[in-house]
């Protein structure tokens, strides 16, 4: 007979277990049956791990372990007691965390589940992964079918004398499903200088997010700062930098970090940094700083370093890493923009509460001169491009009031319309990027500081059928968003942007793509919103269209979702949390403004975007 058990942790089982027994308990024969998971709405429920009781069967054994993986228990210490001494010493949580749709299965093809009169035991877990969490909490999504074989024997002898079951193989590193993931694992972004321009025209390099997932009830002041010395993940290895000493640690001994009541925090480092410059130690306390302001648990606006002999490096505030660091994100936006009835580029403040006036913007694009089915504005709001009504040609202009239109030499010659030049996107170094559409040679452009001849860039891993729909490139200059078409179907990929060779002659390359929104079966828009947060409109398998958060990594937030719009066209982020998301829906240019409903701002108008 074939005995299975699906296993759900859940804050009700765990709450009644303790209520009723103060132990695990189990039948001693008979089928397993699956237990229904209780439904987690808030994720700060806490689940408490119970230890096995005397004379538990295999099967217990196994699931108690489980279901101690997914409590917030330092150290695992409850999860190590269903392990044998030996499986204990060398297993190792840290290494690695596996993420299953629904939890793990429990499968054994042996007789009954009793365990009377044998020496071992074996069964098997099965279940659908779907993300691996590495050794550098980096997420990386993993779709592929799940079985590991656990074996267990009888091991150390019990109060009463009698040998009790223990793992002695237990799984690689913890497994859990992907509920329990989102409510034990905290996303966090370590921040990074991101690679310069190959222009060489930037004067301030801007930061690169780096996500990572602090388990909860580990201190996420000391786990961030730890993980952010040892560099950038492997992700990010070769397009980011850190002007941290290579091997620098905090000193030994130093196991909590904890500003004091002034938020200052001190981080003391090991002799590695003892010939760091004033400056070096500037960048790596704006570093400490902007990383720690994701941290909703405590505030942290000062940072000084220390290094051997506890002597001061320095001290930086928030306002002198912001003026060290060009932003971290987009920016303040002082503009929303879109297209208006007669196809010219308009602007409107960018505050939610502001008054809903449309302007045209100073320059030929504003005034008609040419018109536009889609535009982007640079960074700093100073220049503008835009794709003719039919899609062939693409035009800059500045934003002075007195230039004139530039036209490039980038054309699409695709014989249909909607197969030409996407919405161009402008990068943190002032380079503009765009997709020409046409079946026949799709390829990804890049024009250094949107003038000259256009650079084609290789998408390492597109596949030859694939071709981009739409890009966005992230205000770091360093990550590029790609809505990539292949097969009937168009998916949301993240890349890396590799820079080399020189203003002269420019090598821009795309590597190391990988989805960003896994669960959706279909995207049709997407925005940077943030460090590594993206806001996309798209549709699971067979579901209605949607709009929610995504991470660039491929994860979900626990709460991803956004209040519901019909015909979503567009949308659009600042990547400031202040200022409201704009669409184009069915209602015409709509906005979003924190905590509040979608407003209708004008009927007529296409394309919004914010500068990027």
């Amino acid at each position: 007979m074939r005995a299975e058990r699906r296993w759900y942790t859940g804050a009700a089982l765990a709450a009644a277990a303790l209520l009723v027994s103060g132990c695990a308990s189990m039948p001693d024969s008979g089928d397993v049956q699956p237990v229904d998971s209780s439904p987690r709405t808030d994720p700060r429920v806490r689940v408490f791990a119970l230890a096995p009781r005397e004379g538990a069967e295999p099967v217990e054994v196994v699931e108690g372990f489980l279901e101690a993986l997914t409590s917030e228990d330092p150290d695992y210490a409850v999860a190590r007691k269903y392990l044998t001494e030996d499986a204990s010493r060398k297993w190792r949580p840290e290494e690695s965390t596996t993420v299953l749709t629904d939890g793990a299965g429990i499968h054994s093809d042996e007789e009954g589940m009793s365990g009377k009169g044998r020496e071992e035991y074996t069964f098997t877990l099965t279940g659908r992964e779907v993300a691996r969490v590495d050794s550098r909490l980096a997420y990386r999504p993993h779709e592929q079918p799940y079985e590991k074989v656990i074996h267990l024997v009888r091991g150390t002898k019990g109060d009463k004398g009698e040998r009790e079951w223990r793992i002695d193989r237990p799984p690689a590193g913890v497994v859990l499903g992907r509920l329990d993931f989102q409510r034990l694992y905290w996303p966090v972004n370590k921040y990074y200088f991101g690679a310069r321009s190959v222009n060489g025209r930037q004067a301030q390099q801007r930061l690169v997010a780096d996500p990572i997932y602090v388990r909860s009830w580990e201190d996420p002041v000391t786990v961030t700062v730890q993980e952010l010395l040892k560099g950038p993940t492997g992700w990010l290895s070769g397009v980011a930098d850190s002007p941290f000493p290579e091997g620098t640690r905090l000193r030994k001994g130093t196991r909590t970090l904890v500003p004091d009541d002034q938020n200052l925090l001190v981080v003391p480092l090991n002799k590695t940094s003892k010939d760091v410059h004033l400056g070096q130690c500037r960048q790596m306390a704006a570093q400490l700083i902007y990383s720690l302001k994701d941290l909703t648990s405590t505030s942290v606006d000062q940072v000084e370093l220390r290094g051997e002999n506890d002597t001061q490096l320095c001290v930086v505030d928030d306002e002198q890493a912001d003026n060290l660091v060009t932003s971290r994100t987009a920016g303040h936006a002082a503009y929303q923009y879109f297209l208006d009835k007669e196809h010219r580029l308009v602007r409107l403040s960018a505050r939610s509460d502001s008054r809903t006036t449309e302007v045209r913007v100073p320059g030929p694009l504003g005034e008609g001169e040419q018109s536009l089915r889609s535009a982007a504005v640079s960074l700093d709001e100073e220049r503008a491009a835009g794709v003719s009504l039919d899609g062939k040609r693409l035009f800059t202009a500045g934003l002075g009031g007195e230039e004139s239109l530039e036209t490039t030499v980038v054309r699409s010659t695709a014989k249909d319309e909607k197969d030409r030049l996407s919405t161009p996107s402008w990068d943190g170094f002032g380079d503009l990027w765009i997709a020409d559409r046409d079946p026949r040679a799709p390829r990804l452009l890049w024009l250094g500081q949107g003038a000259g001849e256009p650079v084609e860039v290789p998408v390492a891993g597109l596949g030859a059928k694939a071709r981009i729909e739409s890009v966005r490139v992230a205000a770091d200059g360093v990550r590029i968003a790609l809505l990539i078409r292949d097969g009937g179907t168009t998916s949301l990929r993240t890349g890396r942007i590799e820079r080399s060779g020189t203003a002269e002659h420019p090598k821009v390359s795309v590597a190391g793509l990988r989805s960003a929104a896994p669960q959706m079966e279909e995207v049709t828009a997407m925005s940077w919103a943030g460090g590594s947060r993206l806001v996309v409109v798209g549709r699971e398998s067979r579901g209605v269209q949607q709009l929610r958060y995504v991470q660039s990594d491929g994860s979900v937030p626990a709460k991803p979702s956004l209040p519901g719009l019909t015909g979503v066209t567009d949308v659009a982020s600042s990547g400031d949390a202040g200022q409201p998301l704009i669409a184009h829906s069915d209602d015409g240019i709509v906005r979003l403004p924190a905590g509040g409903n979608w407003q209708t701002v004008f009927k007529d108008g296409t394309a919004p975007f914010y500068p990027g």
